[in-house]
């Protein structure tokens, strides 16, 4: 019998952050969130989540930032948005 199992990502979820302001070039308005969430799956279909990773970027500076430099007003934002 042949078993085939692994991971893969989901789909990439994107949040627009109307409310935070970019750090590097003090932009309001244009930050933009991609949660990617990876899945177990076995024969292709998804079972259950392993890890999420979330960047956020400004689309004026191209400045990323990851989940360990996010501002306090940018975890607000994310957590009002993802209840």
């Amino acid at each position: 019998m042949i078993l085939f199992f692994g991971t893969r990502p989901g789909k990439p979820e994107t949040i627009t952050l109307f409310n935070s302001t970019c750090t590097y070039c003090q932009q309001r308005g244009t930050l933009t969130a991609v949660t990617q969430k990876n899945y177990f799956h076995i024969f292709w279909i998804k079972l259950f989540k392993i890890s999420s990773n979330t960047t956020v970027e400004c689309s004026h500076c191209k400045r990323g930032y990851y989940e360990n430099e996010f501002t306090d007003e940018m975890k607000l934002e994310l957590s009002k948005t993802k209840k």
